[in-house]
């Protein structure tokens, strides 16, 4: 089938597709295969609040919710099982992606949030993950927390693929992209193979927005600053990632069969109504980077989207816009320990309320 030509201009410049969204309807109705061949989808990412949703209102899980409650599985089992089954179909479905195009066909499963902030738990979770879904082509998500650096470290040594999520600041970006080098230096330093072995940094975008246009309106700035911030961070973090994989240390890994940890622009759907619904794709067009969208970004884009300056040529003015919101009186440092904050926060919440969703229908189906 026709790809649609303006999400296949998209990857043709070095961007993958991807869709942030996974549920059973989405699999069996052949809804996610329609959009990996005619949507240039070539990866998923899921979340908490992504399940809660999926498992919440839908029917399709029934059958399993019935057997799980008949063997009086545990609610932390069931959840489990129900999650790594849509993404081990997800897997199935998007193999011959994988195989195609190495690095991309990946489907996304997070540790559970509430480990953001415990490194050896968050590390044994992704070891257990990996295992209960067995596909090659899985990422294991884990929280770009302070504890979760070492995490990540240990899961790529142990071999395991890593999506590093909930990324704000370039100061955190750079000390995941050394936490994945220390990973494939460890694991080469053990004697295991980097073969297969994959990482994305998934760097969130328009909550950083919401978060600074909220302080520039309480510190009475120039409003021409609003909606800014978060694609010029996103620009200087591909600045960072195009300096650490160009390094010597990275060279190195490199001739030892290593890939590339891509950047992986996140939290893309537009939370302000008078922005561009396009403008977290079109502003942040670069080689070798993905950008995972909610569908009605997806189709947005597909609508009308059209490329916007390069990211390789907004080193300058991304500089420039974050030194004004600083000169605003934003406290950056602030803005990124908040949202790094809420988000794990938002995620534990999720993961709570799909715990009392399952909960309550197992319960029902005993």
């Amino acid at each position: 089938m026709a790809q649609n030509e303006n999400l296949a201009e998209l990857s043709s410049a070095g961007v993958a597709v991807w869709l942030d969204d996974l549920s059973r309807d989405r699999i069996r109705s052949g809804n996610l295969q329609s959009l990996v061949d005619e949507h240039s989808v070539v990866g998923v990412t899921t979340n908490p609040t992504i399940f809660a949703a999926a498992i919440s209102g839908s029917d399709s899980y029934d059958d399993q919710l019935h057997a799980l409650a008949v063997r009086q599985v545990s609610v932390e089992e069931a959840l489990r099982t129900i999650t790594a089954a849509d993404v081990r179909d997800a897997c199935d479905l998007l193999r011959p992606v994988a195989e195609r195009q190495p690095g991309d066909g990946r489907v996304s499963l997070e540790v559970a949030p509430g480990l953001a902030n415990d490194t050896d738990a968050t590390a044994a979770e992704a070891a257990h993950l990996w295992w209960l879904v067995d596909r090659p082509n899985l990422f294991i998500k884990i929280p770009a927390t302070e504890a979760g650096l070492p995490a990540i470290t240990e899961t790529i040594a142990n071999g395991i693929s890593v999506n590093v999520t909930l990324i704000f600041s370039l100061e955190r970006y750079k000390a995941v992209m050394d936490a994945y080098l220390a990973g494939l230096e460890k694991r080469v330093a053990e004697g295991g193979s980097l073969d297969g072995i994959a990482s994305v940094a998934s760097f969130f975008v328009s909550r950083v927005d919401s978060e600074i246009d909220k302080r520039l309106d309480a510190a009475g700035a120039d409003a021409s600053l609003k909606g800014k911030a978060g694609v010029a961070n996103a620009q200087l973090a591909y600045q960072a990632y195009e300096e650490v994989f160009s390094s010597d240390r990275w060279k190195a890994l490199e001739a030892k069969g290593a890939v590339a940890q891509r950047p992986l622009w996140a939290s893309t759907g537009v939370k302000n109504p008078e922005y561009s619904d396009t403008m977290y794709i079109s502003e942040l067009i670069a080689p070798g980077t993905v950008n995972t969208m909610p569908e009605k970004t997806l189709m947005a884009y597909a609508d009308h989207g059209t490329p916007g300056t390069p990211v390789q040529k907004s080193y300058d003015d991304a500089a420039s816009v974050m030194q004004a919101v600083r000169d605003a009186g934003v406290d950056l440092d602030d803005v990124f320990r908040v949202l790094e904050e809420e988000g794990v926060q938002k995620f534990v919440d999720s993961w709570d309320e799909l715990t009392e969703s399952v909960r309550t229908q197992l319960e029902d189906k005993a």
